[in-house]
């Protein structure tokens, strides 16, 4: 939870930093004519104070309750949006919402690192969804509102290039997201449950992103707008219940390898019992032959094509004595 808490006080506070740099166009758009900065209910000192006071309880909470690296990605974030998008990407090119999409991609990757400590390809791959699903997401709302940034003279893509061309950058966007959420069922990170929810969702994006080259009205791109949060949202509930759906196993799970002896009675018993056979009585001596052989420090070949998954064998030279290993997964 500490981690949870920490990570949204930094999204407030860097939210509390845009308003206050974007305080000016604010102002001219309708979309954001009615934050509080612009009909005056708050002065631009109250806003930094309270932007700085979350940043630095987000930032001792983490560090103290959490862990030092998702300390600094959660920094880097908040300074990625509140000061690289939003005070320079934002009016300096019409590409700023692809690479100020960055920041707003991080919050999966932070909670990640805030439950494990490390950074995990799989969390890489979360990062990416959101990264690709901007775009598309951001720019249906700039094809609506483009003569709001027409008027505050901020270049997104439909303002400096047109609106067409802006409709297929939407398109091209969608095909590709379409195919990173294929990503984590090809990688083993998910199951059939996932994909077939990934899919499904994705089918509504293409047709709502090819519907929107030629829409019936002007209202259609806010309804791609409403539908790309609706997709993301349904995108990781698939993502969730889909985990859990999996069978519980380890990724790094370990192999131990013990001498049946004395316990391949106990265990061939009761796989016996299970199949309605009588158990096979173990070979006199059979516990006392197989316990040098664990002290020899020899490694059986489990990689014998035929063997089965729980139990694997061994066997010497005709010269030696037969020995037989049991295979015991950990986790």
């Amino acid at each position: 939870m500490a981690g949870f808490f920490g990570i949204w006080l930094a999204a407030a506070s860097a939210a509390a930093i845009n308003h206050l740099i974007d305080q000016r166009i604010d102002r001219l758009m309708a979309r954001t004519a009615h934050r509080p900065l612009p009909t005056g209910s708050l002065t631009s000192f109250q806003v930094l104070s309270f932007a700085i006071m979350l940043g630095t309880l987000s930032m001792a909470m983490l560090v103290i309750f959490v862990n030092t690296l998702t300390a600094i990605l959660t920094f880097a974030s908040l300074i990625g949006y509140a000061v690289v998008y939003t005070a320079f990407l934002k009016r300096a090119t019409s590409q700023n919402i692809v690479i100020g999409g960055a920041a707003g991609a991080a919050p999966p990757l932070l909670g990640w690192v805030a439950v494990t400590g490390q950074v995990h390809p799989y969390a890489l791959l979360l990062f990416l969804i959101i990264f690709i699903w901007t775009p598309p997401h951001f720019w249906a709302l700039a094809i609506f509102r483009v003569a709001d940034y027409s008027r505050a003279q901020v270049p997104m893509l439909p303002v400096t290039h047109g609106v067409t061309y802006t409709r297929w950058h939407v398109l091209a966007y969608t095909i590709l997201l379409v195919i990173v959420t294929i990503l984590p069922y090809l990688t083993g990170m998910s199951g059939l449950f996932y994909l077939g929810g990934a899919l499904m969702l994705g089918a509504g994006f293409l047709y709502y992103a090819i519907r929107l080259l030629d829409p019936p009205d002007d209202f259609f791109a806010m309804k791609v707008f409403n539908y790309s949060i609706i997709y993301l949202i349904a995108l990781f509930a698939f993502l969730l219940i889909d985990h859990y759906l999996l069978p519980a196993t380890s990724t790094t799970s370990s192999l131990i390898f013990r001498p049946s002896g004395a316990t391949l009675a106990g265990t061939g018993a009761r796989a016996a019992h299970g199949a309605g056979r009588s158990p096979r009585k173990p070979s006199a001596g059979s516990g006392d032959r197989a316990e040098p052989a664990a002290r020899s420090g020899r490694v059986p070949d489990c990689r014998r094509r035929g063997s089965s998954p729980s139990a694997r064998r061994w066997r010497g030279s005709s010269s030696r004595r037969r020995r037989q290993w049991r295979f015991h997964p950990r986790g």
